[in-house]
Protein backbone atom coordinates (compact mmCIF):
# COMPACT_ATOMS: atom_id res chain seq x y z
CA UNK A 1 0.00 0.00 0.00
CA UNK A 2 1.03 3.50 -0.96
CA UNK A 3 1.54 6.73 1.33
CA UNK A 4 -0.98 8.14 -0.55
CA UNK A 5 -3.09 5.42 0.01
CA UNK A 6 -3.11 5.94 3.34
CA UNK A 7 -3.62 9.66 3.50
CA UNK A 8 -6.38 9.72 0.68
CA UNK A 9 -9.67 11.21 1.34
CA UNK A 10 -12.47 9.21 1.69
CA UNK A 11 -15.05 9.94 -0.52
CA UNK A 12 -17.89 10.58 1.42
CA UNK A 13 -15.34 13.56 3.04
CA UNK A 14 -15.79 16.35 0.55
CA UNK A 15 -19.85 15.84 0.71
CA UNK A 16 -19.93 16.57 4.26
CA UNK A 17 -17.24 19.15 4.44
CA UNK A 18 -19.94 20.91 1.67
CA UNK A 19 -23.10 20.29 3.74
CA UNK A 20 -21.32 21.89 6.87
CA UNK A 21 -20.37 25.04 4.83
CA UNK A 22 -23.70 25.50 3.95
CA UNK A 23 -25.27 25.64 7.15
CA UNK A 24 -22.52 27.44 9.04
CA UNK A 25 -20.55 30.61 7.86
CA UNK A 26 -16.63 31.22 9.43
CA UNK A 27 -17.59 31.36 13.01
CA UNK A 28 -19.95 28.67 13.50
CA UNK A 29 -23.57 30.70 12.78
CA UNK A 30 -26.26 29.68 10.57
CA UNK A 31 -26.61 31.12 7.55
CA UNK A 32 -29.73 32.88 6.81
CA UNK A 33 -30.06 30.39 3.61
CA UNK A 34 -30.23 27.72 5.94
CA UNK A 35 -32.43 28.95 8.27
CA UNK A 36 -34.88 30.06 5.08
CA UNK A 37 -34.77 26.86 3.62
CA UNK A 38 -36.01 25.29 7.22
CA UNK A 39 -38.38 27.55 7.60
CA UNK A 40 -39.78 27.63 4.20
CA UNK A 41 -40.16 23.59 4.04
CA UNK A 42 -42.16 23.84 7.06
CA UNK A 43 -44.56 26.62 5.44
CA UNK A 44 -44.92 24.15 2.58
CA UNK A 45 -46.16 21.31 4.70
CA UNK A 46 -42.64 19.09 4.33
CA UNK A 47 -42.82 18.15 7.74
CA UNK A 48 -40.09 15.67 6.92
CA UNK A 49 -37.47 17.65 4.54
CA UNK A 50 -37.17 20.04 7.88
CA UNK A 51 -36.00 17.22 10.22
CA UNK A 52 -33.93 16.01 7.47
CA UNK A 53 -32.04 19.65 7.41
CA UNK A 54 -31.69 19.81 10.99
CA UNK A 55 -31.10 16.29 11.74
CA UNK A 56 -27.91 16.60 12.30
CA UNK A 57 -27.28 19.64 14.51
CA UNK A 58 -26.39 20.27 17.97
CA UNK A 59 -28.50 21.36 20.65
CA UNK A 60 -27.28 24.83 20.82
CA UNK A 61 -27.74 24.75 16.80
CA UNK A 62 -31.36 23.74 16.76
CA UNK A 63 -32.33 26.11 19.68
CA UNK A 64 -30.10 28.75 18.16
CA UNK A 65 -32.53 28.29 14.27
CA UNK A 66 -35.48 28.13 16.68
CA UNK A 67 -34.35 31.68 18.09
CA UNK A 68 -33.67 33.04 14.18
CA UNK A 69 -37.18 32.46 13.25
CA UNK A 70 -39.66 34.71 13.51
CA UNK A 71 -41.75 34.87 16.89
CA UNK A 72 -44.93 33.89 14.80
CA UNK A 73 -43.55 31.04 12.88
CA UNK A 74 -41.53 29.51 16.17
CA UNK A 75 -44.66 27.13 17.01
CA UNK A 76 -45.34 25.60 13.83
CA UNK A 77 -41.07 24.71 13.88
CA UNK A 78 -41.65 22.99 16.74
CA UNK A 79 -44.12 21.21 15.69
CA UNK A 80 -42.37 20.02 12.58
CA UNK A 81 -39.42 18.84 14.45
CA UNK A 82 -41.18 16.98 17.05
CA UNK A 83 -39.11 14.31 18.64
CA UNK A 84 -35.80 16.78 17.26
CA UNK A 85 -36.37 19.80 19.62
CA UNK A 86 -35.88 17.56 22.93
CA UNK A 87 -35.10 18.69 26.49
CA UNK A 88 -31.55 19.56 25.55
CA UNK A 89 -32.73 21.99 22.97
CA UNK A 90 -34.85 23.76 25.31
CA UNK A 91 -31.92 23.80 27.85
CA UNK A 92 -29.83 25.78 25.30
CA UNK A 93 -32.90 28.16 24.46
CA UNK A 94 -32.35 31.99 24.83
CA UNK A 95 -34.50 32.69 28.18
CA UNK A 96 -36.63 34.81 27.18
CA UNK A 97 -37.52 32.59 23.89
CA UNK A 98 -38.01 29.42 25.94
CA UNK A 99 -40.21 31.68 28.24
CA UNK A 100 -42.66 32.35 25.59
CA UNK A 101 -42.67 28.95 24.44
CA UNK A 102 -43.16 27.43 27.41
CA UNK A 103 -46.45 29.26 27.99
CA UNK A 104 -47.80 27.75 24.98
CA UNK A 105 -47.53 24.56 26.43
CA UNK A 106 -49.11 22.02 29.01
CA UNK A 107 -48.06 21.44 32.44
CA UNK A 108 -47.30 17.60 31.87
CA UNK A 109 -45.41 18.17 28.76
CA UNK A 110 -42.91 21.13 31.05
CA UNK A 111 -42.77 18.70 33.29
CA UNK A 112 -42.00 15.57 31.42
CA UNK A 113 -39.05 17.87 29.73
CA UNK A 114 -37.69 19.09 33.03
CA UNK A 115 -37.22 15.17 34.10
CA UNK A 116 -35.26 14.69 31.34
CA UNK A 117 -32.64 17.58 32.64
CA UNK A 118 -30.31 18.12 35.41
CA UNK A 119 -32.24 19.74 38.43
CA UNK A 120 -30.05 23.38 37.22
CA UNK A 121 -31.59 23.29 33.61
CA UNK A 122 -34.88 22.07 34.70
CA UNK A 123 -35.13 24.70 37.80
CA UNK A 124 -34.06 27.51 34.79
CA UNK A 125 -37.00 26.02 32.64
CA UNK A 126 -39.88 26.52 35.26
CA UNK A 127 -38.44 29.41 37.34
CA UNK A 128 -39.80 32.45 35.51
CA UNK A 129 -43.31 30.74 35.29
CA UNK A 130 -46.17 32.37 37.04
CA UNK A 131 -46.43 31.35 40.09
CA UNK A 132 -49.62 29.05 39.30
CA UNK A 133 -48.13 27.59 36.43
CA UNK A 134 -45.23 26.57 38.24
CA UNK A 135 -47.33 24.82 40.82
CA UNK A 136 -49.16 23.01 38.04
CA UNK A 137 -45.91 21.56 36.54
CA UNK A 138 -44.58 20.73 39.75
CA UNK A 139 -47.77 19.11 40.81
CA UNK A 140 -47.17 16.84 37.37
CA UNK A 141 -43.55 15.95 38.20
CA UNK A 142 -42.34 12.90 39.86
CA UNK A 143 -42.02 12.94 43.72
CA UNK A 144 -37.86 12.85 43.47
CA UNK A 145 -37.84 15.70 40.88
CA UNK A 146 -40.21 17.85 42.43
CA UNK A 147 -38.45 17.49 45.75
CA UNK A 148 -35.22 18.35 43.77
CA UNK A 149 -36.59 21.67 41.96
CA UNK A 150 -38.58 22.70 45.07
CA UNK A 151 -35.61 22.32 47.11
CA UNK A 152 -33.36 24.51 44.30
CA UNK A 153 -36.31 27.25 43.71
CA UNK A 154 -35.82 27.79 47.99
CA UNK A 155 -32.20 29.65 47.23
CA UNK A 156 -31.68 32.75 45.82
CA UNK A 157 -31.75 33.82 41.85
CA UNK A 158 -27.64 33.31 41.10
CA UNK A 159 -26.43 31.47 43.70
CA UNK A 160 -24.90 28.39 43.77
CA UNK A 161 -27.51 26.77 45.00
CA UNK A 162 -29.82 27.53 41.87
CA UNK A 163 -26.90 26.76 40.00
CA UNK A 164 -25.22 23.16 40.91
CA UNK A 165 -26.75 19.74 40.04
CA UNK A 166 -27.50 17.19 42.75
CA UNK A 167 -26.89 14.14 40.55
CA UNK A 168 -23.13 13.23 42.07
CA UNK A 169 -21.29 10.28 42.64
CA UNK A 170 -20.18 10.13 46.72
CA UNK A 171 -18.15 7.80 48.64
CA UNK A 172 -17.09 6.80 52.19
CA UNK A 173 -13.24 7.17 52.36
CA UNK A 174 -12.75 3.25 53.71
CA UNK A 175 -13.85 1.69 50.72
CA UNK A 176 -11.25 0.61 47.98
CA UNK A 177 -11.04 1.42 44.71
CA UNK A 178 -12.88 -1.87 43.43
CA UNK A 179 -15.69 -1.01 45.51
CA UNK A 180 -16.16 2.14 43.71
CA UNK A 181 -16.00 0.82 40.64
CA UNK A 182 -17.96 -2.05 41.25
CA UNK A 183 -20.56 0.54 42.93
CA UNK A 184 -20.72 2.98 39.82
CA UNK A 185 -21.29 0.21 37.10
CA UNK A 186 -24.65 -1.06 39.94
CA UNK A 187 -27.14 1.27 38.84
CA UNK A 188 -28.46 2.95 35.75
CA UNK A 189 -29.96 5.97 38.16
CA UNK A 190 -26.74 7.47 39.22
CA UNK A 191 -25.10 10.22 37.94
CA UNK A 192 -23.96 9.88 34.33
CA UNK A 193 -21.51 12.84 33.62
CA UNK A 194 -18.71 13.57 36.04
CA UNK A 195 -14.99 13.85 36.27
CA UNK A 196 -14.18 12.94 40.14
CA UNK A 197 -16.02 11.23 42.82
CA UNK A 198 -16.11 13.11 46.08
CA UNK A 199 -15.22 11.32 49.37
CA UNK A 200 -17.94 11.70 52.34
CA UNK A 201 -17.29 11.27 56.53
CA UNK A 202 -20.35 9.38 57.76
CA UNK A 203 -22.24 12.83 58.00
CA UNK A 204 -21.94 13.38 54.75
CA UNK A 205 -19.37 15.93 54.52
CA UNK A 206 -16.81 16.17 51.76
CA UNK A 207 -13.27 14.98 53.28
CA UNK A 208 -11.49 14.76 49.50
CA UNK A 209 -11.99 13.97 45.84
CA UNK A 210 -10.75 11.55 43.70
CA UNK A 211 -10.40 12.05 39.95
CA UNK A 212 -11.65 9.05 37.74
CA UNK A 213 -8.38 8.91 35.84
CA UNK A 214 -6.89 8.13 39.27
CA UNK A 215 -9.54 5.22 40.72
CA UNK A 216 -8.74 4.25 36.58
CA UNK A 217 -5.20 3.46 37.17
CA UNK A 218 -5.15 2.11 40.72
CA UNK A 219 -5.13 -1.44 41.72
CA UNK A 220 -8.66 -2.49 42.96
CA UNK A 221 -6.67 -3.29 46.31
CA UNK A 222 -6.46 0.67 47.16
CA UNK A 223 -8.10 2.22 49.78
CA UNK A 224 -9.76 5.35 47.93
CA UNK A 225 -8.13 6.94 51.36
CA UNK A 226 -5.03 6.93 50.03
CA UNK A 227 -5.79 7.88 46.63
CA UNK A 228 -7.95 10.93 47.37
CA UNK A 229 -7.04 14.53 47.28
CA UNK A 230 -7.92 15.85 50.82
CA UNK A 231 -7.63 19.41 50.05
CA UNK A 232 -10.37 21.09 47.60
CA UNK A 233 -12.41 23.90 47.21
CA UNK A 234 -15.76 23.67 48.33
CA UNK A 235 -18.69 26.05 46.90
CA UNK A 236 -21.27 27.61 49.95
CA UNK A 237 -25.04 26.93 48.77
CA UNK A 238 -25.81 30.50 49.01
CA UNK A 239 -22.44 31.94 46.89
CA UNK A 240 -23.63 34.25 44.43
CA UNK A 241 -22.98 33.19 41.19
CA UNK A 242 -19.93 35.57 39.92
CA UNK A 243 -18.22 34.22 42.89
CA UNK A 244 -18.24 31.07 41.84
CA UNK A 245 -17.26 31.80 38.57
CA UNK A 246 -14.19 33.54 39.95
CA UNK A 247 -13.18 30.55 42.28
CA UNK A 248 -13.16 28.41 38.98
CA UNK A 249 -11.24 30.84 37.19
CA UNK A 250 -8.78 31.05 39.95
CA UNK A 251 -8.16 27.29 40.84
CA UNK A 252 -8.66 26.01 37.12
CA UNK A 253 -11.66 23.71 38.21
CA UNK A 254 -13.56 21.53 36.43
CA UNK A 255 -16.04 20.64 39.20
CA UNK A 256 -16.62 21.35 42.68
CA UNK A 257 -18.58 20.22 45.60
CA UNK A 258 -21.45 22.05 46.99
CA UNK A 259 -21.98 22.11 50.75
CA UNK A 260 -24.92 23.87 53.08
CA UNK A 261 -24.78 26.12 56.00
CA UNK A 262 -23.57 22.88 58.13
CA UNK A 263 -20.94 21.56 55.91
CA UNK A 264 -22.81 18.60 54.14
CA UNK A 265 -22.59 17.91 50.58
CA UNK A 266 -25.98 18.65 48.92
CA UNK A 267 -24.44 19.16 45.15
CA UNK A 268 -21.91 19.48 42.62
CA UNK A 269 -21.11 22.57 39.77
CA UNK A 270 -19.42 21.57 36.59
CA UNK A 271 -17.60 24.08 34.22
CA UNK A 272 -19.99 23.63 31.69
CA UNK A 273 -22.26 25.48 33.76
CA UNK A 274 -19.54 27.98 34.32
CA UNK A 275 -19.29 28.92 31.09
CA UNK A 276 -22.78 30.31 30.88
CA UNK A 277 -22.00 32.38 33.91
CA UNK A 278 -19.09 33.80 33.01
CA UNK A 279 -20.28 35.05 29.94
CA UNK A 280 -23.32 36.08 31.09
CA UNK A 281 -21.09 38.26 33.81
CA UNK A 282 -18.73 39.59 31.23
CA UNK A 283 -21.75 41.16 29.64
CA UNK A 284 -23.29 42.02 32.53
CA UNK A 285 -21.34 45.12 33.85
CA UNK A 286 -20.69 46.69 30.17
CA UNK A 287 -24.67 47.08 29.34
CA UNK A 288 -24.91 48.03 32.84
CA UNK A 289 -22.60 50.73 32.72
CA UNK A 290 -24.73 51.85 29.50
CA UNK A 291 -27.86 52.07 30.68
CA UNK A 292 -28.65 49.29 28.30
CA UNK A 293 -30.83 46.82 30.63
CA UNK A 294 -30.06 43.55 29.70
CA UNK A 295 -29.55 44.07 26.03
CA UNK A 296 -31.13 40.81 25.23
CA UNK A 297 -32.55 41.53 21.48
CA UNK A 298 -35.55 39.12 22.67
CA UNK A 299 -35.88 40.70 25.86
CA UNK A 300 -39.72 42.25 25.80
CA UNK A 301 -40.09 45.46 24.32
CA UNK A 302 -41.50 47.14 27.36
CA UNK A 303 -38.93 45.47 30.12
CA UNK A 304 -36.54 47.03 27.38
CA UNK A 305 -37.83 50.33 27.66
CA UNK A 306 -38.14 50.70 31.69
CA UNK A 307 -34.62 49.93 31.94
CA UNK A 308 -33.15 52.44 29.37
CA UNK A 309 -35.66 55.32 30.17
CA UNK A 310 -34.93 55.32 34.10
CA UNK A 311 -31.11 55.57 32.75
CA UNK A 312 -31.93 58.28 29.99
CA UNK A 313 -34.18 60.35 33.01
CA UNK A 314 -31.24 60.14 35.64
CA UNK A 315 -29.11 61.51 32.95
CA UNK A 316 -31.32 64.42 32.65
CA UNK A 317 -30.85 65.18 35.93
CA UNK A 318 -26.79 65.28 36.06
CA UNK A 319 -27.13 67.29 32.48
CA UNK A 320 -28.75 69.63 34.43
CA UNK A 321 -26.59 70.07 36.63
CA UNK A 322 -24.23 71.02 34.33
CA UNK A 323 -26.43 73.77 32.39
CA UNK A 324 -26.55 75.33 36.11
CA UNK A 325 -23.00 75.63 36.04
CA UNK A 326 -22.83 77.40 32.54
CA UNK A 327 -25.47 79.72 33.30
CA UNK A 328 -23.44 81.06 35.98
CA UNK A 329 -20.61 82.29 33.13
CA UNK A 330 -23.74 84.01 30.47
CA UNK A 331 -21.63 87.52 30.61
CA UNK A 332 -18.50 85.81 29.99
CA UNK A 333 -19.73 83.96 27.54
CA UNK A 334 -21.62 86.55 26.01
CA UNK A 335 -18.21 88.51 25.47
CA UNK A 336 -16.58 86.11 23.98
CA UNK A 337 -18.89 83.17 22.16
CA UNK A 338 -15.76 81.19 21.12
CA UNK A 339 -15.44 79.71 25.01
CA UNK A 340 -19.11 78.74 23.92
CA UNK A 341 -17.13 76.23 20.80
CA UNK A 342 -14.51 75.15 23.32
CA UNK A 343 -16.02 74.60 26.74
CA UNK A 344 -17.82 71.15 24.77
CA UNK A 345 -14.06 69.74 24.23
CA UNK A 346 -13.01 70.44 28.09
CA UNK A 347 -16.04 68.23 29.06
CA UNK A 348 -15.86 65.47 26.35
CA UNK A 349 -12.35 64.43 26.85
CA UNK A 350 -12.79 64.71 30.55
CA UNK A 351 -15.49 62.60 30.29
CA UNK A 352 -13.69 59.68 27.79
CA UNK A 353 -11.23 59.78 30.26
CA UNK A 354 -13.25 58.95 32.93
CA UNK A 355 -14.90 56.49 31.15
CA UNK A 356 -11.67 54.85 30.47
CA UNK A 357 -10.87 54.50 34.37
CA UNK A 358 -14.61 53.64 35.52
CA UNK A 359 -14.64 50.67 33.03
CA UNK A 360 -10.35 49.28 34.12
CA UNK A 361 -12.00 49.92 38.23
CA UNK A 362 -15.29 47.93 37.51
CA UNK A 363 -13.43 45.28 35.83
CA UNK A 364 -10.85 44.75 38.38
CA UNK A 365 -14.04 45.08 40.88
CA UNK A 366 -15.59 42.38 39.28
CA UNK A 367 -12.74 40.19 38.73
CA UNK A 368 -11.86 40.95 42.68
CA UNK A 369 -8.28 42.41 41.26
CA UNK A 370 -9.30 45.67 43.25
CA UNK A 371 -10.33 44.73 47.15
CA UNK A 372 -9.56 46.72 50.02
CA UNK A 373 -6.29 45.53 50.05
CA UNK A 374 -4.86 47.68 47.53
CA UNK A 375 -7.59 50.32 46.18
CA UNK A 376 -5.45 53.26 47.36
CA UNK A 377 -2.49 51.83 45.41
CA UNK A 378 -5.08 51.61 42.55
CA UNK A 379 -6.05 55.20 43.02
CA UNK A 380 -2.53 56.56 43.16
CA UNK A 381 -1.83 54.60 40.01
CA UNK A 382 -4.80 56.47 38.33
CA UNK A 383 -3.87 59.85 39.37
CA UNK A 384 -0.45 59.23 38.04
CA UNK A 385 -2.31 57.75 34.69
CA UNK A 386 -4.27 61.15 34.55
CA UNK A 387 -1.83 63.44 34.77
CA UNK A 388 0.52 62.04 32.05
CA UNK A 389 -2.61 61.48 29.69
CA UNK A 390 -4.11 65.61 30.95
CA UNK A 391 -0.55 66.72 30.60
CA UNK A 392 -0.34 65.65 26.75
CA UNK A 393 -3.72 66.50 25.78
CA UNK A 394 -3.58 69.92 27.76
CA UNK A 395 -0.40 70.91 25.62
CA UNK A 396 -1.63 69.79 22.42
CA UNK A 397 -5.29 71.58 22.89
CA UNK A 398 -2.87 74.57 24.05
CA UNK A 399 -0.95 74.90 21.24
CA UNK A 400 -3.40 74.51 18.85
CA UNK A 401 -6.00 76.80 20.63
CA UNK A 402 -3.18 79.41 20.07
CA UNK A 403 -2.22 78.92 16.68
CA UNK A 404 -5.39 79.09 15.45
CA UNK A 405 -7.17 81.61 17.27
CA UNK A 406 -3.96 83.40 18.14
CA UNK A 407 -4.62 83.70 22.06
CA UNK A 408 -2.18 82.84 24.08
CA UNK A 409 -4.19 83.36 27.05
CA UNK A 410 -6.99 81.12 25.60
CA UNK A 411 -4.60 78.45 24.60
CA UNK A 412 -3.60 78.67 28.53
CA UNK A 413 -6.46 78.37 30.15
CA UNK A 414 -8.42 75.78 28.33
CA UNK A 415 -4.86 73.43 28.71
CA UNK A 416 -5.19 74.34 32.18
CA UNK A 417 -8.67 73.24 32.42
CA UNK A 418 -7.96 70.35 30.40
CA UNK A 419 -5.45 69.03 32.61
CA UNK A 420 -7.29 69.31 35.55
CA UNK A 421 -10.46 67.76 34.56
CA UNK A 422 -8.76 64.52 33.34
CA UNK A 423 -7.25 64.36 36.80
CA UNK A 424 -10.62 64.72 38.91
CA UNK A 425 -12.35 62.12 35.84
CA UNK A 426 -9.43 59.77 36.78
CA UNK A 427 -10.76 60.43 40.43
CA UNK A 428 -14.27 59.69 39.65
CA UNK A 429 -13.64 57.09 37.70
CA UNK A 430 -11.69 54.90 40.44
CA UNK A 431 -13.31 56.50 43.84
CA UNK A 432 -17.17 56.72 42.81
CA UNK A 433 -17.46 53.09 41.59
CA UNK A 434 -15.39 52.18 45.01
CA UNK A 435 -17.80 54.37 47.14
CA UNK A 436 -20.90 52.41 45.75
CA UNK A 437 -19.33 49.31 46.21
CA UNK A 438 -18.66 50.17 50.07
CA UNK A 439 -22.10 51.56 50.21
CA UNK A 440 -23.26 48.41 49.22
CA UNK A 441 -24.53 49.51 45.67
CA UNK A 442 -23.42 47.46 42.75
CA UNK A 443 -20.69 49.64 40.61
CA UNK A 444 -21.58 48.87 36.97
CA UNK A 445 -25.26 50.48 37.91
CA UNK A 446 -25.08 53.80 38.98
CA UNK A 447 -21.07 54.80 38.23
CA UNK A 448 -21.44 56.20 34.96
CA UNK A 449 -24.45 58.64 36.04
CA UNK A 450 -21.95 60.04 38.67
CA UNK A 451 -18.77 60.51 36.91
CA UNK A 452 -20.63 62.16 33.98
CA UNK A 453 -21.65 64.65 36.22
CA UNK A 454 -18.47 64.99 37.70
CA UNK A 455 -16.74 65.35 34.11
CA UNK A 456 -19.26 67.65 33.16
CA UNK A 457 -20.06 70.29 35.99
CA UNK A 458 -15.84 70.18 36.40
CA UNK A 459 -14.86 70.93 32.90
CA UNK A 460 -17.43 73.89 32.56
CA UNK A 461 -16.68 74.97 36.13
CA UNK A 462 -13.07 74.96 35.82
CA UNK A 463 -12.89 76.61 31.96
CA UNK A 464 -15.36 79.22 32.26
CA UNK A 465 -13.86 80.25 35.73
CA UNK A 466 -10.37 80.35 34.38
CA UNK A 467 -11.52 82.27 31.53
CA UNK A 468 -13.44 84.71 33.65
CA UNK A 469 -10.68 85.17 35.98
CA UNK A 470 -8.62 85.65 33.05
CA UNK A 471 -10.72 88.37 31.70
CA UNK A 472 -11.48 86.81 28.86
Amino acid sequence: MSDSDIIATPPHEPEAVHAEDRIHDEEDRLLPAFVREVLDAVADGDDEAARELVAELHPADIADLIELAPGDERGDLIEALAGIVDADVYAELNEYVREDVIDEMEPQQVADLAAQLDTDDAVALIEDLEQDEQLAVLRAMEPDDRAAVEEALTYGEETAGRLMQRDLIAVPEHWKVGQVIDYLRSSDELATDFWEVFVVSPNHHPVGTCKLSTILRSPRSTLVSEIMARKQTLIPVDLDQEEVALKFQKYALISAAVVDSSGRLVGMITVDDIVHIIQEEAGEDVLLLSGAGEGDINEPLVDTYKARVRWLAANLLTALVASMVISQFENAIERMAVLAALMPIVAGVGGNAGTQTLAVTVRAIATNQLTGSNHWRAVWREIRVAMMNGLTIAVLIGIGVTLVLGSGTLGTVIALAMLTNIVVAGLAGVLVPLGLEKAGADPAVASSVFVTMVTDSMGFLVFLGLATAAGL
